[in-house]
């Protein structure tokens, strides 16, 4: 069995071969760090699918392919001159010991809650060693995440401060206020539907409901996206179920009125034990 290290090399000599503009691969060649990054998220998510489904052959498969993202990048990096992988592992590894002075130092936390503002403290810190002049206690959360994820991010970082609901009822409470100014909302549009303030209302108002929504799951705390993740993949497996139901009595279901659809779904339900 070849050493991490050795394996490491191996990839790493791979994506510059693939990368060599005289022999490499066309595809990768013309690639760049913009034509990359949403590969770079997927294969994150397919990370996440593969823990959600707690399938470790898959786990070990998608972490080879997020590997190879990191490695990608790293390359075109050094191509230009800006840094190499090994530039990449030091930074990271500094950063690891620097943010665990409970570890690697002197420092004192009992707990993750206390590792976890200790953590923030760190990280303000080096933001404004690097001139970076945003006090705030939302500083520093990337644009780049998904809006779900960021929303909680906000949450988090506010509710440091003292800036948060004291327990999920008033949460749920906020959560039925959003929905009748949805559902206001919806009355307005109704009345007239080409107009594009109403449409601009009723996105405000939905943007509202979702954050509320995030910040429910936060109190539970419940990740959002696992969550999600578990929403999605119950659908997707009861429609599938009702679209072999209808395909066993000889009917498409497209073909069907509403209600008979819905008595399909009732069945698949019931056959998942609910």
């Amino acid at each position: 069995m070849s050493s991490p290290f050795a394996s490491l090399q191996r990839l790493l000599d791979i994506m510059a071969r693939l990368r060599d503009r005289e022999n490499g691969c066309p595809w990768d060649i013309e690639q760049t760090f913009a034509t990359i990054a949403p590969y770079t998220i997927e294969e994150a998510y397919e990370v996440a699918d593969a823990i959600d489904r707690n399938d470790l052959p898959a786990l070990k498969d998608e972490l080879g392919d997020l590997l190879l993202q990191v490695v990608f990048h790293a390359q075109m990096a050094s191509e230009q001159g800006a840094f190499g992988f090994d530039d990449v592992a030091a930074a990271i590894s500094d950063k690891m010991v620097r943010r665990h002075p409970h570890v690697f130092g002197d420092d004192e936390q009992s707990d993750a809650e206390g590792v976890l503002r200790s953590w923030e403290e760190i990280k303000r810190a080096e933001r404004a060693a690097a001139g970076d002049a945003d006090t705030s206690a939302l500083a520093g959360i990337a644009r780049g995440m998904p809006e779900w994820q960021r929303a909680v991010k906000l949450q988090q970082r506010a509710a440091r401060v003292g800036f948060d609901w004291p327990g999920p009822a008033p949460v749920i409470d906020k959560l039925h206020e959003e929905i009748g100014e949805v559902q206001a909302e919806f009355a307005a549009l109704a009345d007239a539907p080409d107009d594009a303030v109403v449409h601009a209302r009723l996105e405000d108002e939905l943007g509202d409901l979702l954050f509320v929504c995030a910040n429910l799951a936060r109190h539970a705390k419940v990740d959002v996206g696992s969550a999600l993740r578990r929403a999605n993949a119950k659908f997707e497996r009861r429609f599938r179920a009702i679209e072999r139901l209808a395909r066993a009595d000889g009917v498409r279901l497209q073909d069907l009125p509403l209600d008979a659809q819905e008595a399909y779904w009732v069945h698949a339900k019931r056959g998942e034990g609910e």
